[in-house]
């Protein structure tokens, strides 16, 4: 068991993908294997049941098999999404989840009309559903939600929900987001939120430099992040995004919406992370070309890093 997500939360938790076999059955074994590939490359936690991984098409059931299989596997502090229509299934999730040893839940704001009063009112209800000992993480991902949110609210529910520990960052462009809630911090009244980011890691240099704590978030070559993070904490700007500009390009590839999970699966499946690179249905799946063209990316990759 992990222990529990803080307001000083830092390092890479990487947003884990669910393996499935090529009939669409959660491939379990290859779970383990992927477990196994995040942690040998330094990551500081494992996060499940994100966007990334399809957690809307598992049963409650496969959520439920998830969770116990990871949190068998590994002694890392593991996030669980639990978003979810229903208020009262994503807070069976999280105390389920809690339960059995998790560092803490990750929840993104309903689909809706984007009013300030509803998404505070959603949290609210959210956080006093799970309980104030269970610490939670909002996901602030407004391309895939639609629902956009100010630094000011995130920060009321921050102070007024002391569990909300974590902000997920994922506004595009969000940089000032950053900013403005570190200046908020300039306050001592104002309790500091842990911040850690996502969108594949695309502008991860530049939200380090802006206050972020790390990164949570599913890029296929997890080490890039975790030297990153590493790098840039010693100080050592410069040499942190030296080395993360030569995985760029294939970053960038697999950040194409629609097509991202399917790159990213077939780039596990062909660094032995899991055996099958299959997307549950309805999901994307790639084709010759589209292979031919990832594996050349994945080539000139390892070219670049061998020549630093």
């Amino acid at each position: 068991m992990g222990a529990l997500l803080t307001r000083r939360t830092h390092g890479v938790y990487i947003i884990a993908a669910t393996p499935f076999t090529e009939s669409g059955a959660v491939d379990f074994d290859s779970l383990d294997r992927l477990v196994a590939f995040y942690e040998g490359h330094g990551v500081t936690g494992i996060t499940i049941l994100g966007m990334m991984g399809e957690a809307d098409k598992l049963s409650p059931e496969e959520r439920h098999q998830v969770v116990d299989r990871v949190l068998a596997r590994t002694d890392l502090p593991v996030v669980v999404g639990v978003s979810d229509p229903g208020l009262a299934s994503l807070c069976a999730l999280g105390r389920y989840a809690m339960e059995r040893g998790a560092a803490g839940v990750m929840v993104a704001p309903t689909r809706g009309p984007a009013r300030e009063d509803r998404i505070e009112g959603y949290f609210h209800a959210v956080a006093q559903g799970l309980g104030a000992d269970v610490p939670l993480v909002y996901q602030d991902f407004p391309l895939s939600t639609g629902v956009a949110v100010s630094p000011a609210l995130i920060r009321r529910l921050s102070q007024d929900l002391p569990q909300m520990v974590m902000l997920k960052h994922e506004d595009w462009p969000g940089l000032t987001k950053i900013s403005a809630l570190r200046d908020h911090e300039a306050d001592p009244a104002v309790a500091r939120l842990s911040i850690l980011c996502g969108n594949g890691g695309l502008y991860l240099p530049q939200e380090l430099a802006r206050g972020a704590d790390g990164a949570m978030t599913g890029f296929a070559y997890p080490e890039a992040l975790v030297q990153s993070v590493a790098l840039h904490a010693a100080g050592q700007v410069e040499a942190a995004e030296d080395l993360f500009d030569r995985y760029l390009p294939i970053l960038r590839h697999e950040q194409q919406p629609g097509w991202g999970l399917a790159l990213r699966k077939h780039i596990l499946m062909r660094r032995g992370a899991i055996a099958c690179a299959a997307t549950r249905a309805p999901g994307p799946r790639l084709g010759a070309r589209d292979i031919e063209e990832l594996e050349r990316l994945m080539r000139r990759t390892e070219i670049r890093l061998k020549e630093r």
